[in-house]
């Protein structure tokens, strides 16, 4: 049996070095599943904490913005490189979150005021997209893109009369009023052009995932936005559903 020298010794010891420190320094979220688990997780979340957040406590709910913003920036400064994807995901959050809380805590029975309110970031994000923070403005381009088809579709199917009534009602009333509207959709119009959106918004995302595939400094970006757009697609389906099955646990009451 050879006996191992010391510069042997000493050379794998070095090598494991290096590949522990290789290792250490992968960015956080940079396995596109786990990017893509975070980037839907962080679509959801609002559904749960921030709608009802915000109708009790908008004010707070958007001072909250600011904790998300400093969270994501220090994350990319003081966290190298292995956390630069996160802190930028958490911007483009931040932005996002934002919005929705100007608009559900202080303008939500004016829906007309409710896709301009959420674009108050959009110059920020398009300039962003050239920058390091091009993830997190893949995420909040993705959500608006995701927002726009939503209210085209209340339009559309003529629900925007009935928005205010729904959001001004009390606790006690929303329920069957949000109830009563979701059932008017049961028509075949309605069902086509949801159909039909449902449909559009698949086929964006599965075009943002392919581009994804390609390498290229937008790659990440790519699948970022696709995961976004498709998770809005889902959430709004299951706001439909709960709000024809069990309103009362719908996020926009």
């Amino acid at each position: 049996m050879t006996r191992p020298t010391p510069t042997n010794q000493a050379l794998t010891l070095k090598k494991t070095s290096e590949k522990i420190e290789q290792e250490g320094s992968i960015p956080y979220l940079s396995n596109p599943r786990v990017l893509q688990f975070w980037s839907s997780l962080l679509v959801v979340l609002p559904v749960f904490l921030q709608a009802p957040w915000v109708r009790l406590q908008p004010l707070t709910a958007s001072i909250f913005t600011f904790v998300l913003i400093a969270f994501g920036i220090s994350l990319t400064k003081f966290g190298q490189q292995k956390w630069e994807l996160a802190g930028s995901l958490l911007i483009g959050v931040s932005g996002s979150w934002l919005g929705g809380c100007l608009f559900w805590g202080w303008l939500r029975a004016n829906p007309v005021w409710h896709l301009p309110v959420e674009s108050f970031a959009l110059p920020i994000a398009l300039i962003g997209l050239r920058t390091r923070w091009r993830v997190g403005a893949g995420f909040y381009l993705s959500c608006l893109l995701g927002t726009a088809f939503t209210d085209l579709m209340i339009l559309v199917t003529g629900l925007m009369d009935q928005w205010p009534v729904v959001v001004e009602a009390s606790l006690d009333d929303a329920p069957a009023l949000l109830n009563q509207t979701a059932e008017s959709l049961i028509n075949p119009q309605s069902i086509g052009s949801l159909l039909l959106a449902g449909t559009l918004i698949a086929v964006l995302a599965r075009f943002m995932k392919k581009r994804a595939s390609f390498q290229s400094p937008f790659s990440n970006t790519w699948l970022v936005a696709s995961a976004a757009l498709t998770t809005t697609l889902w959430v709004d389906a299951l706001f439909l559903v709960t709000a024809i099955v069990q309103p009362d646990l719908s996020g926009l009451i």
